[in-house]
């Protein structure tokens, strides 16, 4: 609501100071919101309203802590971060309404006040006491709000000395006050600047599920025509960082807590899988939150891996002998039987064995986008043959269909034929449900990958999913022919703002296909 005043709850007339109790604290406080009575009157409930909130967030704190050590949740120290004048505020504040609880009871007699406690708290006040006198005198205050996590001061250090001289000024004038109340003047203000001058805390952000902003942002990047796996493949990445954190609260995410993250994964995983899909997807994620005002910052922003410049000991596509290799195993392959005569193999995955090969020499596209083909995808426009590679059969990493000519010796060794013979559907997986198809033409991708490399024809530190991409763009450059021609053939992105002008057509792509030689594989 426009207007309210956080942490003040309005009932009937009458107000109170309230907080929600988070849920794994709701067993601990056995609450799920606390509330402190501030009276009917409003002004005296803004008034009361920053030390009642003070006890019931230091009522959290212990909580909070309660959890931390009984092994369910990790302390973090500083996790309430308080400047010292704030804690000096909040000292005071609780000092006052400690002092109302104990007049609420007509048992407690009025406290006598000790001139040397007063006079020690001056001392303190002015820098005057050594470090084991001022630890006595309110070493146990400033330990409790280190124990809440409103600082992490170690002992005797200047900003433990700044933070306990700031207890004793709140405890000076606490002290002040109720004196003044003994005398019936309950209208008296802090004097000391440190208190008076002292700036509210910022409110905590509300809790931000990590689950649900994961979720929403999955679903505007498919929207927009990304991750159209839906973000099946970067789900490992919430959950393991959901798994470090310990909760589930985007606001409370803080770029230490990421490098520490990223420092364990680098444990078990390579920097090139840290810094490409854990640290991206994390950055990315954290960067469309911020921009869409779902959190005030990104954390993520600067959280990056170096990784090795991968060094290359030879060329990364097939030579020519290899690839000549590869595609007559492939022409020439026949399952084998098991000792029964059986055959386990289906005739999708022989097919892919046959086939996927060389249609990858002859047109550089990704493997996993010839195995998604499509009987329908197959097409004769005059005498020249196309297949069309396009997001309705599988994934498309471009997110665009594309044309790609079919080269005579492909349609020499029988292709065509084959196509005309197949049933509607994939050619080269068993997929019925056009939701599975990229899966399972990824199956089947990293099927051909393994039987190249179990047959010995994968080279060391040659990629057999990629080496046909690698070599299609080679022969192009050997050729001299127009590199947007060859990018749009094979999927890749365009390199300048002018290349998003015009249409690379099926004539351009051709004219390339077509000058690339046969392969002798008798």
């Amino acid at each position: 609501m426009a207007g309210a005043t956080r942490h003040l709850l309005n009932r009937n007339g009458r107000f109170f100071a309230r907080l929600v109790v988070p849920k794994d604290l709701r067993r601990i406080v056995g609450k799920t919101e606390l509330r402190s009575p501030l009276g009917p009157d409003r002004r005296t409930a803004m008034k009361n309203l920053p030390g009642a909130v003070a006890v019931l967030q230091d009522q959290l704190a212990r909580a909070e802590h309660q959890l931390a050590a009984s092994g369910s949740r990790p302390i973090q120290p500083g996790r309430y971060p308080l400047a010292p004048e704030q804690i000096a505020a909040r000292h005071y504040a609780q000092r006052l309404a400690f002092d109302d609880t104990l007049r609420n009871d007509p048992r407690w007699p009025s406290m006598v006040i000790d001139d040397q406690h007063v006079a020690d708290l001056r001392a303190a006040i002015a820098g005057t006491l050594d470090d084991a006198r001022l630890a006595a005198l309110v070493g146990d205050q400033v330990e409790r709000f280190r124990y809440v996590g409103n600082h992490t001061a170690e002992s005797g250090s200047d900003e433990w000395r700044t933070i306990a001289r700031a207890v004793a000024a709140g405890e000076l004038e606490a002290l002040t006050r109720a004196a003044e109340r003994d005398e019936g003047d309950f209208t008296g203000q802090p004097a000391h600047p440190m208190i008076a001058n002292a700036q509210p805390p910022e409110a905590a952000p509300d809790p931000v599920s990590l689950s649900k902003l994961w979720n929403d942002y999955i679903k505007a990047r498919v929207q927009a025509g990304f991750m159209r796996d839906g973000g099946k493949r970067m789900q490992p990445v919430q959950e393991s960082l959901r798994k470090h954190l310990g909760h589930n609260d985007a606001a409370r995410v803080t770029k230490k807590d990421l490098l520490e993250w990223r420092d364990l994964l680098l444990v078990n995983l390579s920097a090139k899988t840290v810094s490409d899909m854990y640290l991206s997807a994390v950055r990315s994620l954290f960067k469309w939150a911020y921009e869409n005002d779902r959190l005030p910052g990104n954390p993520a922003s600067m959280v990056k891996q170096p990784k090795p410049k991968k060094q290359r000991a030879r060329e990364s596509g097939y030579t020519d002998a290899e690839a000549v290799e590869v595609l007559k195993v492939s022409r020439s392959y026949k399952p084998k039987a098991d000792k029964f005569g059986r055959i386990r193999e289906t005739a999708k995955t022989v097919a892919a064995k046959r086939w996927v090969p060389i249609i990858c020499a002859f047109s550089g596209a990704r493997v996993s986008e010839i195995t998604q083909l499509r009987k329908e995808d197959v097409r004769q426009e005059g005498e020249r043959w196309v297949i069309r590679i396009t997001p309705d059969a599988g994934s498309v990493k471009v997110g665009d269909y594309r044309d790609v000519p079919v080269h005579r010796q492909i349609v020499a060794e029988g292709f065509v034929e084959f196509v005309k013979a197949a049933k509607p559907g994939p050619l080269f997986h068993t997929g019925t449900d056009p939701e599975k198809f990229s899966a399972k033409a990824v199956r089947m991708t990293n099927t051909v990958g393994t039987w190249l490399q179990d047959a010995g024809l994968v080279p060391p530190s040659v990629l057999p999913n990629y080496a046909w991409r690698h070599r299609f763009k080679t022969q192009a450059r050997d050729m001299g022919a127009d590199i947007r021609v060859v990018d749009a053939t094979q999927g890749h992105a365009g390199r300048t703002a002018s290349d998003g002008y015009g249409d690379v057509t099926l004539i351009a792509k051709a004219r390339v296909i077509d000058a690339l030689p046969d392969y002798d594989l008798t």
